[in-house]
């Protein structure tokens, strides 16, 4: 059973049409498996609408393409919702305007400017204006989790413990230490981004993907046959082993 997923892309569509073209070249020698995005399509980088753009169109014309939401794209749809909200998982010295959580980068590819400079208000009703509806839908929209054989994906991890069905929207797009300072076995392979690493790590209980794209790095393709994992990489598959 074989499924490809791409780390955290952070608004990066060069990256991610790269990424593309490797999967493309790997499904062409083994046949079709379905295209997970770990989420986090959004922020930071310069084409946050060109992400959403490619991934609701292809997933459109049949792709057999999976989306997941991330923490930035939840963040994203409470700020369009309503600027003054506070995602409770957020720090409360932060806003999805800050530098150091990058909204500002993606509502200027949606042609709203200087977004972090300016009262929220004319902002927002800037950002109420640029961004199309179908977007928001297609955020608002987004899943979770995915579950295919032995691998569950999602954005952060799992709360350890907790039953897959019980598991809450917070903890799949935000949890943190608690999941990955557990080396228990989940039942499943955990396939997740969220907590920048330089490249893709397998920890036996779980798989980290996400590989700085938002910070320059890299972004991560992996193929995985059951819960035997390859790197993806300039369209060769490359062994990835759990550490020891």
């Amino acid at each position: 059973m074989r499924t490809y997923a791409i780390g955290d892309i952070h608004g990066h569509l060069d990256l991610l049409q790269q990424v593309h073209a490797w999967i493309a070249a790997d499904i062409a020698q083994h046949g079709p498996a379905p295209v997970v995005h770990i989420g986090d399509l959004v922020d930071r980088g310069a084409n946050s609408r060109g992400v959403i753009d490619y991934l609701s169109q292809g997933i459109a014309a049949g792709q057999d393409w999976v989306v997941l939401k991330g923490n930035h794209d939840r963040l994203f749809s409470l700020f369009l919702t309503d600027p003054a909200a506070q995602d409770p998982r957020l720090r409360s010295d932060l806003s999805y305007l800050h530098p150091r959580i990058g909204g500002g980068a993606t509502l200027a590819s949606y042609g709203v400017q200087n977004a972090s400079d300016r009262p929220i208000a004319p902002v927002h009703r800037d950002a109420i204006a640029a961004v199309p509806q179908a977007h928001r839908d297609f955020l608002h929209a987004l899943p979770t989790s995915f579950q295919r054989g032995e691998v569950l994906f999602c954005h952060a991890g799992i709360r350890p413990g907790v039953a897959f069905a019980d598991q809450t929207e917070d903890d799949l797009t935000w949890i943190r230490h608690d999941f990955l300072d557990d080396t228990r076995d989940h039942g499943a392979l955990i396939v997740h981004g969220h907590t920048a690493i330089d490249a893709p790590t397998h920890y036996g209980n779980r798989l980290n993907i996400d590989s700085s794209a938002a910070y320059g790095g890299p972004l991560s393709v992996v193929v995985l046959e059951g819960r035997q994992v390859f790197h993806l990489k300039d369209g060769q598959r490359h062994p990835l082993l759990p550490q020891a």
